[in-house]
């Protein structure tokens, strides 16, 4: 190291255009008390440099010096003279010490372009703090609060433990933001997608399977078939075509039925159906087997051949279970 500092102190004389020169307000000071150290750099205009040593500063904005004994802070630079094409620059860097005894600190280099110039040497004798176990101690402000104090310094110790808190806090608000505008946009909270309602020929095709599983005129019961089967057929009506059959009387469907293009063709099915059950039901007439049949497979057709055909479905059964071959017959109108 002595050798390192020699010879740069020797370089340095043979660089007349730079002078760098270092100095100690105090020459003596108590432990853990802050020094100002002065760096004067008398260079040309041209000839500016850095003193390597300042680059060094850790994370807490100092460096050290003797075996991290000396703390030197972050320096302060300015102009105080400029005369024709000479500068003189002033480094004020603050010292600190926190152990006793006497230090001769290094000199301190300056970079110019590709040369290398030191400082002097300066001395600086740091006195221990005596302080008895009962004396009081004097000449030390008290710890005081930070000027410029934030609102979380004024939060306690515990509540920066607690950071799950502040995070369930936040997603609990955002969760209310979220459904508290749902709630006002559709009533509810948390809206479920809508189950698939059946198609209406699926509602009519199943209906009219279980009617016959019952085996009413079978039975006797003509007037209580045919009152179920007029049934499955007005219901199917409004659901399909949006008809009010339950609130018409025969006549009525008819007249209503030859007003839709669609199913014009298809309207006899329905009027063999209700010129039977209205003789069952009123005139107290009691039809044929062939006609409880014929009544029930007037129904099944119709209900088949006024099926919507989906495009996708061209093949097989479609989801309703009814053959492509029925739905074609419907659907082509």
């Amino acid at each position: 190291m002595a050798i390192f500092v020699f010879a740069v102190v020797c370089h340095s004389h043979s660089f007349a255009d730079v002078k760098v020169t270092a100095s100690l307000d105090s020459a003596s000071i108590l432990m853990g008390r802050v020094d100002t150290l002065r760096l004067f750099v008398e260079r040309d205009a041209d000839r500016q440099g850095v003193f390597p040593l300042f680059n060094k500063m850790n994370a807490g904005g100092y460096v050290t010096l003797i075996g991290d004994t000396v703390e030197l802070g972050v320096p302060r630079m300015d102009t105080v003279k400029r005369e024709g094409s000479r500068i003189t620059e002033r480094f004020v860097v603050p010292v600190q010490v926190f152990d006793s005894g006497f230090y001769k600190l290094p000199p301190f280099v300056y970079i110019s372009a590709s040369d290398s110039v030191a400082s002097n040497q300066v001395e600086l004798t740091v006195v221990p703090v005596k302080v008895g176990e009962n004396d009081a101690i004097s000449d030390y402000k008290d710890i005081t609060d930070p000027s410029d104090r934030s609102f979380w310094d004024w939060m306690p110790d515990w509540l920066y433990d607690l950071w799950w808190m502040w995070l369930l806090l936040i997603i609990a608000i955002a969760a209310a933001v979220y459904f508290g505008g749902k709630y006002r946009k559709t009533g509810k909270f948390i809206t479920l997608p809508e189950k698939p309602q059946p198609k209406p020929w699926t509602i009519a095709l199943d209906r009219l399977e279980q009617l016959k599983a019952k085996n009413l005129w079978e039975n006797g019961m003509e007037k209580e078939y045919f009152t179920e089967l007029t049934d499955i057929l007005r219901d199917y009506l409004y659901r399909r075509f949006g008809i009010n059959a339950m609130e018409m009387t025969s006549r009525q469907i008819m007249q209503t039925l030859a007003s839709q293009t669609d199913v014009k063709d298809k309207r006899a099915y329905v009027r063999k159906i209700l010129d039977v059950a209205d003789f069952v039901k009123f005139a107290k007439v009691r039809p044929l087997p062939a006609d409880n049949v014929e009544a029930y497979e007037n129904a099944l057709n119709f209900v088949k051949e006024t099926v919507i055909t989906e495009p996708e479905k061209t093949e097989g059964e479609n989801a309703d279970g009814v053959s492509a071959s029925n739905e074609k017959k419907g659907g082509d109108r």
